[in-house]
């Protein structure tokens, strides 16, 4: 059985953390990033006779495997790699890390144990079917564990790593697509790991000449680890400081590049320092000693061809910032050479919190440009831990508004040159000055307040549902005077007033069909998956499907929905596919053990359990869940047992009720009490006890009715314990009959599609849901004069005086 990318992932990260000890994250990454590695080229060179990498005889991972619980191992892991290297001219690239390093890894037995754990968690995976397209098991693993390791090494470590979500938006805006060709080249001057450079590369199916350099050595190891990683061994990645040493020359020129995309340190202060020869790039004016982004990007824009493009990461200061900056900024835009900025949020980096923003550049038709198209897109994020995150709907809209040059209120503008150029801007390129992106002001109506009514204004702001709703308006208000309105029902029956309307009812059911239809078309080539299904391919095509149907959609926002599909697949849907890839619909539905690793503590939660006690057996049901089964074929049973439950609970809540009206001081069951709560087996000695000494009746009474009550609860609990065994081991046993029809049945339609379905369905409730808190503010705010409240306020100052006066003060 397969088990899931997300468990197999999360399982990878947790028992590495667990083994890291007190080294940093940017540390670890060193280590295990050389043991997959390792481990990669070890299995495709099983599979693989022209594979780029040679695995010489006691360099492979299976070396590795055969030194668990040797006591050098750290020497012999180091000897391993050190073959591997020599093999493949990998050396100070893939042995940078030192596995016999005692003041990292510990000494004897500690050192020993660690990394024979650590060897057994990559032995596990299995890399040989790796196709290496960017939705293989190998990509994934890589991009987990790359953006775990940016995350826990902080602010001062993190610059190794360009958030994916971030890089995908740099590889389509800068130009790269189905038309690029392979002789056409990207650069990255500061490349860091190089998962930039890759997902620039995954936006060209014919493959694109990768260069790169990056000035820390760790890094830059890393980054050429991951193109072999990737199948793209023959990517040229130098080492050095760009400014100041550029290894990419063509005599005594910088080289040129069709594409250039980079995520340089932000506004490096010692940019300079050792720099001897400005190779030209400075030609528009030299940027300011302590801050070098101007620097880069004068660098990256000279090292474009005439038709050159490029998309460039800097922080916001780029925009606005005077003096020699101010100069340099001027002659760009002049020249048309910018076209295109992009605002990002903030808190979006692992080097920094600041916002920062995407300058693109491209020579070619400069002179023809007439303005910027710029774009405020930050506000549009998720929270993910200690960072913001863009998620998918906000990539797509950026992407499609920039490649559109598409104008959208308070999002998007083509700014034109003469208005940069206007005296009061004087090419200050920042974005709310050409982009107001703040939310409409909910202006009060003193009017309104004195004589109450609603404002009709505030009623036509509305205009989007009344269009989509003729009817509901004059439904919901009557009027009230020229330019004001009243509510015509009372406020409390708004939201079922709307609900209850047949336009409201047509409409959820057409964004319902759009739904079906849209699931429809694409259901034979879920069906239809198999081994050489590309992931990534097939929810691009799911997504932009929807997204158009809904276009044209009153209300909705399209992207609301598209997000719903993508975090679908992110949850859950690319995890099925892919055991459906492996293992094909009858074996990737078969129930597993549930993993009960208690070294590694990662043993997990299971989804059915049949039996009890040390001889319960524990399950996952990855693809089908237990839910699926019992709603599908056991319908009836499941509720008969929660029929039960409900009893046991009403049993048990008759109890609670019980003891607290005769658990007092001096009540029936006050003797068998213990620190304030009644204890059964008090109660019990305490009956027997009690009818011995014949004592009073009452108490007897009430010790005998609450132990009845036990007794029901007891037998209710017992009852459905019995039943959810018997259904759980139902469900157990239909799992083992369902033929691939079935299984298709309950995956395509009862688990994809229904919960597509009410995700779309979430976001009709929640435009209806403003609608109802908007009419239902306005109503409040308007509902009392201020002439009604002074009268309100003169007859509680009546009834205090008139208080005051009775308690004998004037």
């Amino acid at each position: 059985m397969t088990l899931r990318k997300s468990d197999l992932y999360g399982s990878l990260w947790k028992s590495c953390d667990e083994l890291r000890g007190g080294m940093d994250a940017s540390q670890y990454k060193d280590y295990i990033l050389t043991l997959l590695f390792v481990k990669y080229v070890s299995d495709k060179a099983k599979t693989d006779r022209n594979s780029l990498i040679e695995v010489p005889v006691g360099g492979s991972f299976d070396d590795m495997v055969a030194l668990k619980g040797d006591k050098e191992i750290g020497d012999k892991l180091n000897k391993i790699i050190a073959r591997l290297a020599e093999a493949n001219d990998l050396q100070r690239v893939i042995d940078q890390a030192d596995f016999n390093d005692e003041e990292k890894l510990g000494r004897g037995k500690e050192m020993q144990d660690r990394l024979s754990k650590l060897v057994a968690i990559f032995a596990d995976l299995d890399f040989r079917g790796s196709r290496a397209e960017g939705d293989d098991l190998l990509g994934d693993a890589y991009e987990y564990l790359m953006r775990h390791f940016a995350t826990e090494s902080g602010k001062s470590k993190g610059q190794f790593y360009t958030p994916a979500e971030v890089s995908r938006i740099l590889a389509k805006v800068v130009g790269i697509g189905p038309d690029t060709k392979q002789d056409h080249t990207v650069y990255d001057p500061t490349c860091g790991s190089g998962s930039l450079l890759l997902k620039v590369a995954d936006e060209a199916p014919r493959g694109i000449t990768i260069y790169g350099q990056e000035k820390d050595n760790a890094t830059w190891a890393l980054s050429k680890m991951n193109m072999i990683l990737h199948g793209n061994a023959d990517a040229e990645i130098e080492k050095g400081d760009t400014i100041t040493s550029p290894e990419f020359l063509d005599g005594s020129q910088l080289r040129t590049f069709d594409f250039a995309v980079a995520n340089p340190p932000f506004s490096v202060k010692s940019w300079s320092s050792g720099l001897e020869n400005d190779y030209g790039r400075f030609e528009f004016g030299r940027p300011p000693e302590k801050n070098g982004d101007y620097a880069f990007l004068l660098h990256i824009l000279k090292s474009l061809k005439s038709t050159g493009k490029a998309a460039v990461i800097l922080p916001h200061g780029v925009l606005f910032r005077g003096n020699a900056e101010a100069t340099i900024r001027k002659e760009l835009v002049r020249r048309g050479y910018i076209k295109g900025i992009i605002g990002l949020p903030s808190n979006l980096f692992y080097g920094t919190g600041i916002p920062a923003c995407i300058v693109i550049l491209d020579k070619e038709n400069a002179q023809a440009r007439s303005g910027v198209f710029m774009i405020d897109a930050s506000k549009g994020f998720m929270k993910d831990g200690p960072k913001n995150r863009l998620r998918s709907q906000d990539i797509h809209k950026i992407v499609d508004v920039f490649n559109k040059q598409t104008e959208i209120a308070r999002y998007s503008s083509m700014v034109p040159f003469a208005e940069i150029d206007d005296p009061k801007n004087d090419y200050n390129l920042n974005i709310p000055r050409y982009i107001d992106s703040s939310a409409p002001e909910d202006i009060q109506d003193l009017h309104a307040h004195l004589e109450g009514g609603i404002p009709e204004r505030d009623i036509d702001a509305l205009a989007p549902y009344w269009d989509a709703f003729p009817s509901l308006r004059s439904t919901l208000f009557k009027p009230n005077r020229p330019g004001y309105v009243d509510l015509a029902i009372d406020i409390t029956r708004v939201q079922q007033t709307i609900l209850d309307s047949e336009e409201f009812k047509s409409f959820a059911e057409a964004v319902r069909h759009k739904v079906d239809n849209w699931f429809m078309d694409h259901r034979l080539a879920l069906k239809n998956l198999s081994s050489d299904t590309k992931p990534n391919a097939l929810i691009a095509t799911l997504g932009d499907d929807l997204l158009e149907r809904f276009k044209a959609a009153p209300l909705l926002d399209a992207y609301d929905v598209y997000e719903q599909l993508m975090t679908y697949w992110h949850s859950t849907m690319h995890d099925d596919i892919f055991l459906l890839m492996n293992d094909g619909w009858v074996n990737a539905a078969k129930p597993r053990k549930a993993i009960e690793d208690k070294d590694r503590k990662l043993a997990e939660v299971p989804d059915l359990v049949i039996g009890s006690g040390k001889s319960a057996t524990k399950y996952k049901m990855d693809l089908v869940p237990p839910e699926l089964i019992v709603a599908h074929y056991f319908g009836d049973e499941q509720t008969r047992a929660d029929a039960l439950k409900a009893t046991a609970e009403e049993t048990s809540r008759a109890i609670e009720e019980y003891i607290e009206e005769h658990g007092v001081e001096d009540g029936q069951l006050s003797e068998a009490m213990d620190d304030g709560k009644v204890i059964k087996s008090l109660a019990i000695s305490r009956l027997k006890e009690a009818k011995r000494e014949r004592s009073d009746p009452d108490e007897v009474k009430g010790l005998e009715r609450l132990l009845e009550l036990y007794a029901e609860e007891s037998w209710a609990k017992k009852a459905v314990k019995d039943a959810q065994s018997a259904l759980d081991l139902a469900t157990l046993r239909k799992c083992g009959e369902l033929n691939e029809a079935d299984i298709q049945q309950l995956v395509l339609e009862d688990k994809w599609h229904a919960s597509i379905a009410a995700g779309v369905g979430s976001e009709v409730n929640a435009l209806t849901l403003a609608l109802v808190v908007r009419i239902q503010e306005l109503g409040e705010r308007y509902a009392e004069t201020v002439d009604e409240l002074d009268e309100q306020l003169r007859s509680l100052e009546i009834k205090v005086a008139a208080h005051l006066v009775d308690m004998g003060l004037e």
